[in-house]
């Protein structure tokens, strides 16, 4: 190696160094982040998640369909639940998804997406906005996208949603430094049936990568056909707590804007 390439190696390796000692530091001063997310609005969000999460002083993101019967017949335990700190993010009024896409059966001509008008999808999830703002009060939040689907025929209907939300999460999975993550399309890794080891694997893995991680569940311990046992969620959020010093554990909409503030400093 002569002494030119020499110089560019040392100078390649105190660049990746002081990378990775900035994103070390990049999560509230912790190791990683992660951000725990539940999806539909269902009954067991309520009777299993939520104590699960307030037992341990943790608090969520819960993905709210605006039309689920369990938002109108249960409305004071989602206040309740904002008030103690979880947020209510927007999964749309209906749930739309793509049903001219391969496995799509299951969606059904009211709402598929794919028939929506560009301006359909984006009031019907600036209504459901107002209807979150009704229970808990708030104008700062996420959205997810519905089974992850962001076009409508070649459009991101998202562009015209930018400023309504903090961020929003797709479906991707994917570990990200701060820098990297993309708040039009936030990476999450989706749990059905894994086991506790495996997501406690993935935690590891964020803290040892100084990277961001986000779950994404819909049942758990039930009442969804993609589901979590209970016993390897608690086992997850177990050993989240005993590793608390070192992961950031925060609702989505606060991982969010601090990504937003951590890139515009660094001209983002």
């Amino acid at each position: 190696m002569n002494i030119k390439s020499y110089l560019l190696f040392i100078a390649l390796l105190l660049i990746a160094g002081t990378s990775r000692a900035q994103n070390s530091q990049a999560w509230n001063n912790k190791q990683c982040a992660v951000v725990l997310t539940y999806d539909d609005a269902i009954d067991i969000d309520l009777d299993n998640v939520v104590p699960a999460l307030d037992s341990m002083k943790f608090r969520g993101t819960f993905y709210i369909i605006g039309s689920s019967p369990v938002v109108e017949k249960r409305m004071n335990k989602w206040r309740k639940a904002a008030k103690e700190g979880h947020e209510l993010g927007n999964h749309s009024l209906f749930h739309p998804c793509d049903g001219s896409l391969p496995g799509r059966s299951f969606v059904g001509p009211d709402n598929d997406l794919s028939k929506y008008t560009f301006s359909r999808a984006v009031d019907e999830i600036r209504v459901n906005n107002t209807l979150l703002k009704a229970i808990d009060g708030k104008d700062r939040r996420t959205f997810a996208y519905p089974c992850g689907d962001r076009k409508i025929g070649d459009v991101f209907f998202y562009d015209q949603l930018r400023k309504d939300f903090a961020g929003a999460r797709g479906v991707t999975p994917e570990l990200q430094t701060i820098d990297k993550v993309d708040l039009d399309n936030i990476d999450c890794y989706a749990i059905n049936g894994q086991s506790a080891g495996y997501m406690i694997d993935l935690v590891k893995k964020a803290m040892q990568t100084h990277t961001l991680l986000v779950f994404l569940f819909h049942g758990v311990g039930g009442g969804h056909n993609l589901n979590v046992g209970l016993k390897e969620h608690s086992r997850l959020l177990h050993f989240i707590k005993q590793n608390e010093k070192d992961i950031w554990v925060a609702p989505m909409v606060e991982v969010a804007d601090h990504i937003r503030e951590y890139q515009a400093a660094k001209g983002n």
